[in-house]
């Protein structure tokens, strides 16, 4: 299996990231880590191998990024607002620096976004903000409401990157067309105690038009374990 390690200093974050690339060919698949995990997450806990076949045979390639949630989200020293301008400037990261590697290196133009936990969250924010870029979006076991993390605070960027804020709120006819075509994949354990942002997030879309699949897992199916079963069922391929 074709394995890759990159680093470089990102102009949007202002120091160096690494990132994983696993896989010759295929969707090209953003991998989120979990809150405030590392690039090599999934290979370390094993998701690399739940898809070895799919990696092997060239179906996918997964593209596994770093987390800057200690410098956003996790930051609770800073003002909410700053929290979410380095959200702002991790996905200018991605846009302007993570998918123009992965175009370079693959040309496939169909890109997913996966991750579990909090990187379900990451997953799928990204997805909704750029539905015109992903194709499918899956988020296992993840939170879709970033207030938590807000202290009670809002504002423009805050707003835009909590999920089931923004798209309570959208109205623009052609984004609402482009989410109509992306495939949304929500997945959680029926005893998770974050079962119900999904189920909240999954019924906001459905009053937009936006059709999405919730799938509810038996059990509590936070873990690992769980969410290795739950990726080649979603991950889509070829075969």
């Amino acid at each position: 299996m074709n394995r890759e390690y990159h680093r470089w200093h990102s102009p949007a974050l202002g120091r160096d990231m690494e990132l994983l690339i696993f896989g010759h060919a295929g969707a090209r698949v953003l991998v989120f880590p979990t809150s405030k995990g590392k690039f090599y997450e999934w290979e370390d806990r094993q998701m690399t191998n739940a898809i070895r076949g799919h990696l092997d045979n060239g179906w996918v390639q997964l593209i596994c990024v770093d987390s800057v949630d200690a410098e956003s989200w996790y930051a609770h020293w800073k003002h909410p607002g700053d929290r979410a301008w380095r959200q702002i400037q991790y996905e200018y990261y991605l846009l302007n620096e993570v998918l123009p590697l992965s175009w370079q290196k693959n040309p496939n133009p169909f890109l997913i976004t996966v991750g579990a936990s909090f990187g379900a969250y990451h997953a799928v924010n990204f997805a909704l903000r750029h539905p015109h870029v992903v194709g499918r979006a899956i988020g296992m076991s993840g939170i879709y409401d970033i207030g938590r993390w807000t202290n009670g605070h809002t504002d423009q960027n805050v707003h835009s990157n909590n999920p089931v804020a923004f798209i309570s709120h959208e109205h623009d006819s052609q984004r609402i067309a482009a989410l109509q075509k992306l495939d949304i994949i929500l997945a959680v354990g029926k005893d998770d105690p974050l079962r119900g942002s999904s189920e909240q997030l999954s019924a906001l879309l459905w009053q937009k038009g936006i059709g999405n699949a919730l799938r509810l897992w038996d059990g509590w199916a936070h873990d690992w374990p769980w969410w290795q079963q739950m990726l080649p069922l979603y991950i889509g391929g070829h075969g």
